[in-house]
């Protein structure tokens, strides 16, 4: 290959050395590549721990919510100024998950699609469930909604606060489940 300057594009100068080293398929590469990988590595390693400490980590499931237990609002129309909230399943051997939450009404729910998650299996196990929404926590039961309108009111305050409708809107298909007093 010819570069605009008449040469090769093998011409061309190099870095030194100990700024670049061959990867895998023998190809040269900046150092910095290689350094990035083994930082994003580290950090995997070195924050993995904090996944087993109590509530979820980013997308790491936890154990048991820490906050202070508080009274079933009357509303939750609240929750649209949180994005995420932490949702703990299987009351005698807590899981929790980091989670979306849409408020609809008087009513608060929440949306696995047509995903089959650890957290839907348990809650079809046990309806339990506490919530974590900033630092309060609401013991709550949560029960799939079966009716295509409930749904389709869901979507509608769902694609309010988050800006897009969800990806399954087939109510026999999708996991959509409605928080309330136990």
């Amino acid at each position: 290959m010819i570069s605009p300057a008449g040469g090769s594009h093998h011409d061309r100068p190099r870095a030194a050395p100990s700024a670049q080293y061959r990867g895998r398929r023998g190809h040269w590469q900046p150092a910095g590549r290689r350094a990035g990988a083994r930082g994003g590595a580290l950090v995997l390693v070195a924050t993995a721990p904090l996944a087993g400490c109590g509530g979820p980590f980013l997308l790491l499931p936890g154990g048991a919510l820490e906050g202070t237990t508080a009274a079933i609002p009357d509303g939750w129309a609240f929750t649209d100024a949180v994005k995420t909230v932490q949702l703990e399943t299987r009351p005698a051997d807590p899981y929790s998950v980091n989670i979306w939450a849409t408020a609809a009404g008087d009513h608060l729910y929440l949306h696995a699609g047509a995903s089959r998650s650890t957290w839907v299996e348990n809650i079809e196990a046990d309806p339990d469930v506490r919530l974590r929404v900033d630092a309060s926590i609401y013991e709550l039961a949560a029960a799939r909604v079966s009716g295509q309108e409930e749904f389709d009111h869901f979507s509608d305050a769902y694609e309010r606060k988050y800006g897009r409708r969800p990806r399954n809107e087939n109510v026999a298909e999708a996991y959509l489940f409605r928080l309330g007093a136990r």
